[in-house]
């Protein structure tokens, strides 16, 4: 499964840029990030389907890292072809986004920036796939 982030803002060079690209060299899935203008731009048509639509929102589920990798498993086991994680600007996501979204979920309830936000995703896609793929992660039992 396509692991897809799409996200406001260009992260340039960066920490948090030296970040994703850290958790992205270890994910063994297919991966992709699209950067979006901060206003304007359209969010791409998904390259594969069927496809998932998750927005990063702080009104969305906070999620263990252990409930993150099931619904990612669930999702590649029945068939899904891309998961797109979508990560606005400073102001989030509108109404009808969040509303089209199969899932929305955050980081918590403290506001992060979303070039931060980037980071802490690809931190949690990286761990969610060693999850799947049977590396002992050691929250559980």
């Amino acid at each position: 499964m396509l692991l897809h982030i799409i996200a406001r803002g260009k992260i340039g060079r960066s920490p948090e840029a030296e970040l994703v690209d850290r958790y992205a060299k270890r994910i063994s899935w297919g991966w992709k990030v699209t950067e979006l203008p901060d206003r304007g731009g359209t969010v791409p048509p998904p390259s594969q389907t069927p496809f998932r639509t998750v927005a990063l929102d702080e009104r969305g589920r906070q999620l263990t890292s252990s409930e993150f990798a099931a619904i990612l498993g669930r999702w590649r086991d029945d068939g899904v072809r891309e998961a797109r994680f979508l990560i606005g600007a400073a102001d989030g996501h509108d109404d009808p986004l969040r509303e089209s979204a199969d899932l929305l979920i955050a980081f918590g309830k403290a506001t992060w920036p979303h070039m931060m936000a980037r980071a802490m995703l690809a931190e949690q896609l990286w761990r969610a796939t060693s999850i799947l793929a049977g590396h002992p992660y050691h929250r559980e039992g």
